[in-house]
This record gives structure tokens, C-alpha cells and sequence, in this order.
């Protein structure tokens, strides 16, 4: 019996994939679980029609990360530390900078999405970088100035 996965199943098929699996197999385990319904004219239109929803929607995704990632260059995030001439009193953490462009900027991006490794323990600009979607990347730059 030909069916169109609803779900992946382990070494059976992926969610979207029509297979070629026994009568028994769809009818006693696969259809009552939902995780496959039986190939035919409408399901394989609903399916086609679902995959194109994605492809959109995957594509809006993607240009609303690029614009954001155009945003973000412009943007320098001013951060003040306790110092006492060459050495720092803490560090600016991927929180403080994710609150601070959710406050200063309406912003919101989560503070794991920062490829940057380690905290901002250095006075200066450190730019980030941030990955905004699966191949788009933004930057934003932190100013960490002495505090007076």
C-alpha cells in the first residue's frame, strides 16, 4: 500500500515522503497512530499544497531575517564597567545584550542565536555576531566604556 508520511518514523520514511509499505504494517500500525494516510488524488493536492505553504513561508522567514540583519548594522549597544586602569570589575553577558536591544531597540533575538564565544570582558567595540536564520548572519556592535 502506497502512503504519504505524516510523520518520520525510524527506518520507514521522513514527514512528506509517499512510501511503499505492507497492507498490515499501514493498516495496523501507521494510519491508526496518524503518522500516514493512504495515497490518493486529494491527499496528494493537500500535501503539495502544504509543501508550497512552507516553501513561502520559509522565504518571508529568510527576507525578514536579511532586513534585520540589514537593522542591525547600524546599531552600537553602549555598555559601562567598573575598572580600575587595566583590569575589569565583571563583563557584559549575551543577556544584558539580548535585554538591551529588546529595551533600546524592540528587538528580539535569543541570546543563543550569538555566535560569539565567551562574555564581553574588554573595554572598546566588540562586534557579535549573530545568526538570524539557517545562512543569514547579522552583526551588531557593543561599546564597553569605563565607568566615572
Amino acid at each position: 500500500m502506497k502512503v504519504i508520511m505524516l510523520a518520520d518514523v525510524k527506518n520507514v520514511g521522513k514527514k512528506g515522503q509517499t512510501i511503499e509499505v505492507s497492507d498490515g504494517y499501514a493498516n495496523n500500525f501507521l494510519l491508526p497512530r496518524r503518522l500516514a494516510v493512504k495515497e490518493s488524488k486529494k491527499s496528494v493536492e493537500i500535501l503539495e499544497k502544504q509543501q508550497e505553504d512552507a516553501r513561502i513561508a520559509y522565504e518571508n522567514d529568510k527576507n525578514e531575517a536579511i532586513k534585520l540583519a540589514e537593522r542591525l548594522k547600524g546599531i552600537t549597544l553602549e555598555f559601562t564597567l567598573k575598572s580600575n586602569k587595566n583590569k575589569l570589575f565583571g563583563s557584559i553577558s549575551f543577556k544584558q545584550v539580548e535585554e538591551a536591544l529588546k529595551e533600546r531597540e524592540n528587538i528580539i533575538i535569543d541570546k543563543r542565536k550569538i555566535l560569539t564565544k565567551g562574555p564581553i570582558d574588554n573595554l572598546g567595540i566588540t562586534v557579535l555576531d549573530i545568526e538570524l536564520f539557517k545562512g543569514v548572519k547579522g552583526q551588531i556592535k557593543v561599546h564597553v566604556s569605563e565607568e566615572k
